[in-house]
């Protein structure tokens, strides 16, 4: 993302925040892994989404109409000598010349001056509970200006949350933001795509799990989006399995749910396909079933239509099939009606997918569906999942678990899967394969 998108948004939000408001957003701490070695830092989502800045130990402060300067950056003071250890850091010069800060102060100094910014503005957007210890920061500078109320000094008397505009904002995608899920989503299918080529029999599940982050680095990912789920077998039926740790077997199916993340956008992608190259005939079945829901679910995928749609047409594709094949006793409609399918589906046919892989968005708007419009984006995944523990399922069902998930665009005329460099079809992933 270049400055200038950083840029519209902040003065976006401020359009909507109005005059003698102020609004306070603090970076994501560090976070240590063990003993003093620290995780790889990540800025909180919506933090970057209005700054573009990469450091911990940062607070952003936007001041509509604010002469002097409108939107505030605190940040570390640059200190040679820790940059000679921990690497670059922007400092109050770097700040505003390279992030489009108005203004810069050192972090160290915000007790004393972010009080003065809160004095006589009526509202606060702030979001209580993502960071506890800030939010008891804020809470004594608010205390400490009523203690002047003597002095004809005002504290705010309203404070809102941030979510509801900013997520609001993030929710529908400009035109850098679907360029950068589009490589996200490129990269990753790609990687899919070698490890359906790397695998077979014998093979570890962290093994494959190593060619797709070795595929997301080359291709220019420096990360995965979230933790790769790489299951055989049973596994494939552990919605969040991420140990990664078996060894993969004839015979077997494995499900693998990995996407790259790419500029801080995120893909999100599942495939599912035999270790040995070749489905036999009860994974088919179930992989059939699984993919025309998915397509039911494209279908449904367009301004005007509500978030629940897509999810209805999987369902009843899924409790279809699974009648059909005397999964589940009676008809399909009474399987609805009962939720017999949750048995073996038991999730959501998607999520919104953006800077986070499970985005920001209401999903509901004064308790009815949000409607798509174009520019959201968001994943489409139905399953079926027939774990060795399910009572009264014949044997030949036993541990097949298939996913199938796409990114989907929504656009003007319908919706673009944007993740489509890597196949679904089950005869071209066995020619992939073989």
């Amino acid at each position: 993302m270049n400055k200038a998108e950083f840029t519209r948004r902040r003065k976006r939000l401020m359009q909507m925040m109005g005059e003698s408001a102020v609004a306070i957003l603090p970076a994501a701490p560090m976070r240590l892994r063990n003993r003093d070695v620290e995780y790889q830092y990540r800025p909180d989502s919506d933090f970057y989404y209005l700054t573009g800045f990469p450091e911990p130990e940062a607070v952003a402060v936007l001041i509509p109409g604010r002469k002097h300067a409108e939107y505030i950056l605190f940040c570390r003071e640059y200190n040679p000598e820790t940059a000679t250890w921990t690497g670059h850091m922007a400092g109050q010069e770097g700040a505003v010349r390279d992030y489009g800060a108005d203004d810069s102060f050192p972090i160290d100094d915000i007790d004393d001056i972010l009080p003065g910014m809160l004095e006589n503005k009526q509202r606060v957007y702030y979001t209580m509970g993502t960071h506890p210890d800030f939010d008891q920061r804020l809470i004594g500078w608010v205390n400490r200006l009523r203690k002047q109320s003597r002095a004809g000094i005002h504290t705010p008397g309203e404070f809102v949350s941030l979510d509801h505009l900013l997520h609001d904002m993030r929710l529908i995608k400009s035109t850098q933001e679907i360029r950068a899920m589009k490589k996200a989503a490129k990269i990753s299918a790609k990687a899919h795509i070698e490890a359906m080529q790397f695998c077979k029999p014998g093979t570890k599940e962290y093994q494959v799990e190593a060619t797709i982050l070795h595929s997301f680095m080359q291709q220019g990912a420096r990360s995965s989006a979230y933790s790769s789920i790489v299951g055989g077998g049973a596994n494939g039926c552990v919605l969040h399995y991420t140990q990664n740790t078996d060894t993969l077997k004839d015979g077997d199916l494995l499900l693998i749910d990995a996407g790259a993340e790419y500029d801080y956008y995120a893909a999100d992608i599942t495939r599912t396909f035999p270790v040995n190259g070749k489905y036999n005939k009860a994974q088919r079945a179930i992989y059939d079933i699984v993919l025309e829901a998915q397509q039911a679910a494209f279908e449904r995928v367009k301004p005007g239509n509500h978030w629940n749609e897509p999810h209805e047409a999987a369902v009843e594709t899924i409790a279809d099939g699974l009648v059909k094949l005397g999964l589940i006793k009676g008809t399909t409609k009474k399987a609805i009606k009962d939720e017999k399918y949750r048995k073996f589906y038991m999730h959501r046919t998607g999520h919104w997918l953006g800077m986070d892989v499970h985005d920001v968005g209401d999903y509901k708007i004064d308790d009815e569906w949000r409607v798509f419009e174009p520019g959201m984006t968001l994943t489409v995944e139905p399953g079926i999942y027939i774990s060795s523990e399910h009572k009264g399922v014949a044997k030949k069902w036993a541990n097949i678990g298939i996913r199938i998930e796409d990114d989907v665009l929504v656009t003007k005329d319908g919706c673009d899967v944007i993740t489509s460099d890597v196949p679904t079809d089950p005869l071209e992933i066995e020619n992939i394969m073989a």
